[in-house]
């Protein structure tokens, strides 16, 4: 199960906390917080999976007694675009290969519905950020994958606004975060 899904820049600031399990505020805080700093700190030659630190899988834990031990968020999966770090919180019975593959297809779902997306279009369109996520996920389950799919669903929706912050190529536009020539995406 997923647990949680988050988007830094490279400064730390989120922009977009989505949390699938019931946690207080000051332990979702804490979680970006943990969350953040250790994936900023680690080298690009390191693997993009980490076990969530005890400290913070020790209180996220779920305080009824029926919740079975592999339902514990305990992995965290991501991925660095350019400015932004794409994150995954989940539990073990989760694929980390899988959810590196959901992080690639909700980053081309976004750069086909703002053409060459950059940290600004997330900013001032939410909306479709949340949209494609729902999309993609529903109470922390993965229900789709087709990247068509995913993108006709938030185009169906009308949650996709056009483009009035950046209409050309300005100094923020990151083509497409980070993809080289030929479609290649040059991502961790």
């Amino acid at each position: 199960m997923i647990n949680a899904v988050l988007v830094f820049n490279n400064a730390g600031q989120p922009r977009l906390t989505k949390f699938y399990t019931q946690l207080e505020t000051s332990v979702q805080q804490r979680l970006i917080s943990e969350i953040f700093t250790l994936v900023a700190n680690r080298p690009s030659s390191a693997c993009n999976f980490l076990p969530l630190p005890p400290l913070l899988a020790n209180s996220s834990k779920s305080s009824t007694p029926t919740t079975p031990h592999n339902d514990t968020p305990s992995l965290v999966t991501y991925r660095h675009y350019a400015t932004l770090y794409f994150i995954i919180i989940s539990t073990s019975t989760e694929s980390p290969l899988a959810l590196l593959d959901l992080i690639q297809v909700y980053v081309q779902a976004l750069d086909g519905l703002f053409e060459n997306v950059c940290e600004l279009d997330l900013i001032f369109n939410f909306e479709t950020l949340h949209a494609t996520l729902g999309e993609m996920i529903v109470g922390g389950v993965v229900i789709e994958t087709q990247l068509d799919k995913v993108v006709e669903g938030v185009k169906a929706q009308g949650a996709v606004a056009k483009r009035p912050v950046n209409e050309g190529k300005g100094a923020m536009g990151f083509g497409g975060f980070g993809r080289g020539d030929g479609g290649v995406w040059a991502g961790r």
